[in-house]
């Protein structure tokens, strides 16, 4: 049985003009409206953001809203990838929830955002407790960059995402355990990997905190109009 986390809002579909300012994309609908929508994706998106390919755009129905539209996903081939970063942590807190992770099973309680790392100046995304076993803290990352068979993390460089690898190890370290999930929103990839060739530095880290006991999870999925459906456990290539 298939699943799913459906989308919330009405969806809309056109093809994409141009991204820009990060946060910013012009989409044409199919019913001729060219609208100025959000982005809500602050990385380069070099392999999903062509113009002319098609898009879909979620209506948030709040006419109050600067920008009413937000970008949820674009067609890459035959493949819709996902590239509205705030659907990751929902579904993943949803498929934990569900008992269909495995690796993640069997835990009583998730929190989402809870305050942690140094001095309490970090949040995690999700935090599982309880169940008879150690706190687990779990870190989602929403990949969509394609190279060959892989799907590879990150498509610009970040020192966030190195700092948040940095504070897994801590908390290893400190007796918990934690988790790496690259959420791949791409179902055109058969495994994953660092994409060191745009920042050497986060994959170097990730090999040193796997062997730390940092887990490294990587998820394929299939994002399309009728939601996002949880596939597989990728291989990941260190």
């Amino acid at each position: 049985m298939a699943i799913i986390m459906p989308f919330e809002k009405p969806l809309l579909r056109g093809v994409l003009l141009k991204r820009y300012k990060r946060f910013l994309a012009d989409v044409k609908l199919d019913d001729g409206r060219v609208l100025t929508v959000h982005c809500p994706n602050s990385g380069s998106m070099k392999a999903c953001c062509e113009p002319g390919r098609p898009v879909i755009v979620s209506d948030s129905q709040d006419a109050k809203r600067k920008l009413r539209y937000t970008w949820e996903m674009i067609q890459m081939g035959e493949t819709w990838v996902g590239v509205n970063t705030s659907n990751p942590n929902r579904a993943v807190a949803q498929f934990i929830e569900q008992g269909a992770i495995a690796e993640l099973a069997g835990y009583a309680a998730l929190k989402r955002e809870v305050k942690y790392g140094k001095e309490g100046r970090s949040r995690i995304d999700m935090l599982l407790s309880g169940g008879g076993k150690a706190d687990c803290y779990v870190e989602v990352k929403n990949t969509t960059m394609r190279v060959g068979e892989h799907s590879a993390f990150p498509d610009a460089q970040t020192e966030r995402g190195r700092k948040h690898l940095e504070e897994l190890a801590r908390e290893v370290k400190g007796g918990k355990r934690a988790a790496m999930f690259f959420f791949v929103g791409r179902a055109d990839c058969s495994r994953f990997r660092p994409a060191d060739e745009i920042d050497p530095e986060y994959g170097a880290l990730l090999r040193k905190v796997v062997k730390s006991g940092v887990e490294a999870l990587a998820y394929r999925m299939s994002v399309s109009p009728d939601g996002i459906e949880l596939r597989d456990r990728l291989p990941v290539d260190l």
